[in-house]
């Protein structure tokens, strides 16, 4: 019987033990998995406060947004248009200056065309949204049967964006373009045009008289616009665009899969992509230099320009300095 007791006890004070030192290990990597998961909603929420902290910049540095502006969203369906839709419906409730947003879809026509939660999420926060039903897609490749469809589609799609922006009342129009893409934008010019330029963040339109183009993204790049995706949780449409399916399968079969509602008909700018990805390992500074390299022009160091459409050289003005 006293071996039977000091048996007892070895296996009471061994289990307990064992025990304890379960719960200590099982709390450590509870304790772990907590400090990540908060360090991760800190991350987000971050990004979050940084696409709205650049959103709201770049509204008031180019006056973007006037009180009773009615801002229409072209929602396509892809990471920038919900980006841009959900960063202005958020900007809305604090900004000094009132605002209404109204989410615009142009149907092409294409069968698989599924528009059912991009009409959840505008129903979820009020968003008015309209879908206009158009013949797009029988024009372009039925009709006409075009070989390189986008050029066409885009001029018409456009159209009739424009035509049902002015119905519901709109005085701007919202773009997606981003931070990236103005700088890609600004190479493709000196490499490709031989000339500088850039997307400017507001125009006028030249279609439209009183209708206004603003790029409310024109500070968020597009790492964020990724990031922002992930906090909201956000679900892009498939594009039912037979010819971006056929550029999705194309590029993934060479490993460059990508969202196929956002993928860009041109090899161009996937290179810009690539050129300015690989001049950052040399330098942090090379997206904010290539941005301010249109904003730091210097006339007096110039060969020629244009302005207002008429083209000047510098040997026009030469012999009177």
């Amino acid at each position: 019987t006293f071996l039977h007791k000091i048996l007892s006890l070895l296996i009471y004070y061994g289990f307990s033990l064992t025990t304890r030192r379960n719960l200590s290990f099982l709390l450590k990597k509870n304790s772990r998995q907590y400090k990540i998961d908060t360090s991760k909603r800190m991350e987000l929420a971050m990004t979050l406060q940084k696409v709205l902290s650049r959103v709201r910049q770049a509204v008031a540095d180019y006056h973007m947004i006037e009180e009773g502006d009615r801002i229409a969203v072209g929602i396509s369906g892809g990471k920038d248009s919900l980006t841009l839709l959900l960063a202005l419906y958020e900007l809305s409730k604090f900004y000094p200056k009132h605002f209404t947003v109204i989410a615009v879809t142009v149907n092409l026509g294409f069968q698989n065309l599924n528009l059912n939660e991009i009409r959840t999420l505008c129903a979820d926060r009020n968003i008015p949204y309209t879908v206009v039903e158009t013949s797009i897609a029988q024009i372009v490749f039925e009709d006409r049967k075009e070989d390189n469809p986008c050029s066409l589609c885009a001029k018409m799609r456009k159209g009739a964006l424009n035509d049902a922006i002015k119905e519901l009342g709109c005085n701007k129009i919202a773009l997606g373009h981003h931070f990236d893409d103005v700088i890609e934008t600004i190479l493709m010019g000196i490499l490709y045009g031989g000339q500088i330029n850039t997307m400017m963040p507001k125009l006028h339109s030249t279609n439209f008289q009183g209708m206004e183009l603003i790029r409310p993204l024109y500070y968020v790049k597009e790492e964020d616009i990724l990031a922002w995706k992930d906090y909201n949780s956000l679900h892009f449409l498939q594009c039912a665009c037979r010819f971006t399916e056929r550029i999705a399968k194309e590029q993934a079969a060479r490993g460059m899969a990508g969202e196929a509602a956002d993928i860009v008909h041109t090899s161009k700018r996937q290179e810009m992509k690539e050129l300015i990805r690989s001049l950052r390992k040399t330098s942090p500074f090379i997206d904010a230099n290539i941005m301010k390299s249109v904003e730091n022009i210097n006339l007096d160091a110039c060969l020629g320009y244009v302005k207002d459409g008429v083209r000047r050289h510098f040997m026009d003005e030469y012999d009177e300095r």
